[in-house]
């Protein structure tokens, strides 16, 4: 939070001087300070913080990777004329406690194409999927185990 302060002040005055940085040093720690005091955080949030946002990140990165894996089968599901499409309606439980990772797990799901997400119920999803293979290990998949790790983490 204190660089993010610091990068603010630099950003509102419009250049980089030495002048300016120690100005913003100081003022960035009166901020940092304030808010540490008064607003109840801490260097330890901060830190869980930068982890968190580093971590989403890898999440986003492996999110577009399924979305073009996804893109290319379906894509190749579309032109490939004696292919016998089934689709199905999948069901499955998830260990996610929170209500920000069920929501996040919805929609990268309903993101990748070929399948959709029809229903979230406490712990209970259920996903529609263009075809049977687009459900295969559904309950099971990248987005699952990263979103529960990312819980363990928090």
């Amino acid at each position: 939070m204190y660089l993010l302060f610091f990068l603010f002040w630099v950003i509102f005055n419009g250049q980089l001087t030495p002048e300016i940085a120690v100005i913003g040093i100081f003022v960035a720690a009166l901020i940092y300070g304030f808010i540490c005091k008064f607003m109840d955080w801490s260097l330890k949030k901060d830190m869980m913080l930068a982890k968190c946002a580093l971590f989403f990140v890898g999440y986003l990165f492996v999110l577009l990777w399924e979305i073009i894996k996804a893109n290319a089968a379906t894509i190749k599901m579309i032109f490939t004329e004696k292919y016998e499409r089934e689709p199905v309606l999948v069901t499955f439980h998830t260990n996610l406690k929170s209500p920000v990772l069920k929501v996040l797990l919805a929609n990268s799901i309903t993101l990748t194409p070929g399948t959709i997400t029809v229903s979230v119920d406490g712990d209970l999803f259920t996903v529609h999927a263009l075809d049977k293979d687009f459900a295969d290990g559904i309950e099971d998949s990248v987005f699952v185990r990263l979103l529960e790790k990312a819980e363990r983490m928090a």
